[in-house]
């Protein structure tokens, strides 16, 4: 069963919805300003595993995490000066920045345990919740291999249904860029709506890839 509440015409509902769903150790499917994304509290490891099933990914492919500010941000990784140009100049925003993971940071999320890919979205639904639950633990909504399904409904449907899903209209944004800037320079590793040009306008030094 699909269990729909509408974001945009009650935020509230949405939100009081999704929060019992996370800390009772549920997947949420949940509008981003790129795409649906399906997210978890990342503390839960039966949660984790369970997104990985329904998205069908290798958990050698990593799976970002969504923060409510900077701050959250700060007590998941080590900040570094490359981090913090990026989260001033983008954040919120369809940015993703992949660096080395705070001490006290051990959650399992797919590929290695020392780093970690954070994104701060520009969407306020999601970052109340991080801000009310935690970082969340999200993955654009759609089995690997799959295209990206833009409205709720279609995104449940295509993950198996069984979901809390909130509905805040079609979500068809570009990707997120991706940077890991655990190298001297940075380097991007997904190209999206932010791109080189705007990267280095900032005093970001890419490599030549």
């Amino acid at each position: 069963m699909i269990r729909l509440v509408d974001a945009v015409a009650d935020p509230a509902a949405a939100r009081a919805a999704a929060l019992d769903e996370f800390r009772s150790g549920g997947l949420v499917v949940l509008p981003t300003e790129t795409v649906y994304g399906l997210a978890v509290l990342p503390s839960e490891p039966s949660a984790v595993d369970a997104m990985f099933r329904r998205k069908g990914r290798s958990e050698n492919r990593p799976v970002a995490v969504l923060v409510a500010d900077v701050d959250q941000a700060r007590t998941l990784v080590e900040p570094g000066p490359a981090f913090e140009l990026l989260a001033a100049a983008f954040w919120p925003g369809p940015l993703t920045v992949v660096t080395t993971r705070g001490v006290g940071f051990s959650a399992r999320l797919g590929g290695d345990q020392a780093t970690v890919g954070v994104r701060c979205p520009d969407h306020e639904l999601v970052r109340a919740l991080a801000a009310e639950v935690g970082p969340l633990a999200v993955t654009s909504a759609h089995r690997s291999g799959h295209p990206t399904e833009a409205h709720a409904r279609s995104v449940a449907e295509a993950l198996g249904g069984d979901l809390l899903v909130l509905e805040g209209g079609p979500c068809s944004g570009a990707a997120a860029t991706v940077v890991d800037v655990t190298t001297d320079p940075a380097r991007v590793l997904r190209a999206g709506s932010i791109g080189r040009e705007a990267l280095t306008g900032i005093g970001l030094v890419l490599n030549d890839d």
